[in-house]
């Protein structure tokens, strides 16, 4: 098959796609012949050096996918030969084919097409796990999203006001402000122009907001994920499964009632991932940028 392999190191050229090995089918995955991965800013990270995959997992980038089921381990049930799925993964998203655990493997949701499925599990996941399973946001509450036009930030707007809570975004331009509003977000703050906080604080009478998204990070991404702990990628098998299945069960219903709609930028071929990282790189970019393989 081929993969989009870091061939060192570095800035966006370092990813070239080459022939490699097929995965090996453990017995409680399916192995997916992928349609589609989308970017995440790990990703990004990982090919500079700065995010290694957890021990085992395949070292090539992408930690979501959608695609057909092409072959069942012998322990797995649920899925079989011929199903259309989108899937949580450890890596190995940027490639024609992808062995995944069958606890992170999702139907698609009902009015979503294969290929644009691939947008929704890395951030469903992350914001269902750390917004509401952790946090317990909840219907009246107040939320502050930092980076509301991101792929997190677009679908985290969207969440939460299906579920009756009060939406606040920063963003860096009018434009990422007015995508924002359009998705449902109630107060737009541009922190290049205005103080976020005060402005919060004058929005709220004082009292600050309940919970803070921060998918930003920036210098501090890093050390976030260490000290919190609520990256995906390194929890366990079980944990995941657990995830994903909360997911399923509150997440899918809204997409299926359109009330959660993907926003996908950009689609790239595999081939032009080096491209597709550039785009994310200058963060002029609305919601996902995809990779059909």
């Amino acid at each position: 098959m081929k993969a989009v392999v870091i061939t060192t190191p570095g800035g966006p050229e370092v990813l070239k796609l080459q022939e490699v090995e097929d995965p090996k089918l453990k017995d409680d995955e399916v192995l997916i012949k992928v349609e589609a991965t989308a970017l995440n800013r790990a990703d990004t990270l990982q090919r500079q050096g700065k995010y290694p995959p957890p021990k085992g997992d395949s070292e090539y980038p992408g930690l979501e996918c959608s695609g057909t089921i092409e072959a069942v381990g012998k322990n797995v049930s649920r899925w079989k030969v011929g199903d259309q799925v989108c899937a949580l993964i450890s890596g190995g998203g940027y490639a024609e084919k992808v062995a995944v655990p069958s606890g992170q493997v999702l139907p698609i949701p009902s009015g979503v097409s294969l290929k644009d499925a691939a947008s929704f599990p890395e951030v469903a996941c992350t914001v269902w796990s750390t917004v509401f399973m952790t946090s317990k946001l909840s219907s009246g509450e107040t939320f502050l999203i930092h980076g509301g036009s991101s792929g997190i930030g677009t679908f985290a707007i969207q969440m939460a006001k299906y579920l009756g809570i009060k939406v606040f975004v920063t963003a860096g331009s009018e434009e990422k402000l007015k995508a924002c509003k359009e998705l449902g977000a109630d107060v737009g703050i541009n922190y290049k122009t205005e103080d976020f906080v005060a402005r919060v604080k004058e929005e709220t009478g004082g009292k600050g907001v309940d919970v803070i998204l921060d998918n930003i990070g920036g210098a501090y991404f890093q050390k976030n994920l260490e000290s919190l702990g609520a990256g995906l990628r390194t929890r366990s098998l079980e944990k995941k499964g657990e995830i994903v299945s909360e997911v399923e069960k509150n997440v899918w219903p809204a997409i299926a009632q359109g009330k959660v709609k993907l926003v996908v930028y950009k689609y790239f071929p595999l081939s032009e991932a080096g491209e597709a990282h550039k785009l994310m790189e200058t963060s002029t970019h609305i919601g996902k940028i995809l990779l059909l393989a």
